[in-house]
């Protein structure tokens, strides 16, 4: 097993066990539900968003697969203090990341840890449980009512 395996390991079961961010918030400006209905990932992403465009604080609720939850709670560890654009920008490079698109390690980026989840390309089934939150967020800023489904 390579460092960064174990180090993906270990950080993927850090997450799970202890999520950051892992509470409801009632005076949220922006919040959304996700479902993943492959593996039953169910979760709300709730944004505090400035006058700014400033992203003051995230959280999530919900359950998943350790891979759905790590990924939401490192989201909102590196979500706060960004603002809306920037977020969007970290989307897409996440997204284009876990689908084999995007080479962090080539170009660029503003991922920080979240590159961790690099090797999830590996596993097409698991790319959803890994964006389901980051798709989530990003219907949170859209105020999609409707809410989001990785189907």
């Amino acid at each position: 097993m390579s460092y960064s395996n174990e180090l993906y390991q270990q950080v993927i079961l850090d997450h799970n066990r202890k999520p950051r961010n892992f509470r409801e918030m009632p005076n949220a400006t922006h919040f959304c539900h996700g479902f993943n209905p492959l593996c039953g990932d169910d979760i709300t992403v709730y944004l505090d968003v400035d006058k700014d465009n400033v992203i003051q604080d995230v959280s999530f609720t919900g359950s998943g697969c350790a891979i759905s939850k790590a990924s939401s709670s490192l989201m909102t560890v590196h979500l706060k203090g960004k603002k809306i654009e920037e977020s969007k920008v970290i989307f897409d490079e996440f997204h284009k990341m876990v689908l084999g698109e995007f080479d962090p390690g080539k170009s660029e980026n503003h991922l920080g840890k979240l590159t961790l989840f690099m090797g999830v390309r590996e596993f097409p089934s698991r790319i959803k449980c890994a964006s389901l939150s980051w798709h989530t967020m990003i219907g949170a800023l859209e105020k999609k009512a409707e809410g989001i489904t990785t189907e």
